[in-house]
């Protein structure tokens, strides 16, 4: 358990003055001595914004991939030229090739790039750690690795798939999240919670010490959730009781509506540059 928490979103949808908005979610997060960087983005933001906020990214200990699409991996090449020491932490199943497909639309590649992939295979394998189960990073910090599909209405958040035809869905079995356990609560970080929200929250209990939830910051990946999912992630929170929520990325305008108006003041808002962590508003 720490009492040093530091959470800075280094890349988000929208950015605060002076620095460049992308589709991602990258944090810089420092807690107990140790230095992670979560999720790269798609690499055009993070380095003028590492700049602008003045993060020591060469610095980095270990870097977590939240899932194998592009918008939270493509920086990477540039991330461990910068870092090749850091220990990687992936799940196995980040490397596969992907593919969003929209009604009346062309199958779009989403996974890691080609250029992500060579880089994670230049990787030493004493410094990359493939979680196929939960990793711990450090004294009350983890990866939850692969999250069981509980609810029944909960799903990936989109018409995913493995191959360019749509005959395979993806059910993102690589998508993790990282949990930080402090005395206030446990801190839980997401990428895109394409495993779901409530299903990641749910995980996380089971792995942490802490004894409640004290905030929830990432992406919730409600923006295709219709009327049923809405309403029973709204009730599975009530229940749950998590005491801040931070909406970012992937979230949609309206699921962060919602989830203002059933928990006011308990919702932040998320942008690039904003600081969060003991003593930080959460």
């Amino acid at each position: 358990m720490t009492s040093d928490l530091q959470i800075t979103v280094l890349v988000n949808n929208e950015a605060g003055p002076g620095l460049m908005a992308e589709h991602g979610l990258p944090f810089w997060i420092e807690t107990s001595g140790t230095r992670i960087l979560f999720d790269t983005g798609q690499g055009l933001a993070l380095a003028p914004n590492v700049r602008r906020l003045g993060i020591a990214i060469e610095q980095t200990d270990v870097i977590v991939l939240s899932h194998g699409h592009y918008d939270h991996s493509d920086g990477l090449p540039e991330v461990l030229s910068l870092v090749p020491e850091a220990r990687l932490i992936v799940h196995p199943d980040a490397l596969t090739p992907r593919y969003s497909i929209h009604p009346g639309r062309s199958a779009k590649a989403v996974g890691i790039s080609a250029a992500a992939r060579a880089a994670i295979g230049q990787v030493p394998a004493e410094r990359i750690t493939w979680s196929d189960r939960p990793i711990s990073i450090a004294a009350g910090v983890g990866v939850t690795g692969p999250i069981a599909r509980q609810t029944s209405f909960e799903d990936v958040g989109g018409p995913f798939f493995l191959d360019a035809d749509g005959t395979q869905a993806d059910p993102l079995t690589d998508d993790q999240a990282l949990w930080i356990d402090t005395p206030e609560g446990r801190i839980v970080c997401l990428g895109c919670a394409h495993a779901g929200l409530i299903n990641t929250l749910e995980a996380v209990e089971r792995l942490s010490r802490a004894a409640r939830t004290r905030a929830v910051i990432g992406g919730f990946h409600l923006l295709n959730a219709g009327e049923d999912r809405l309403e029973q992630t709204l009730d599975a929170l009530r229940a749950m009781g998590p005491e801040v929520l931070v909406p970012c990325h992937c979230t949609g305008g309206k699921a962060i509506a919602r989830l203002q108006a059933a928990f006011g003041e308990q919702v932040r808002t998320c942008q690039a540059g904003m600081k969060f962590g003991i003593g930080l508003d959460l």
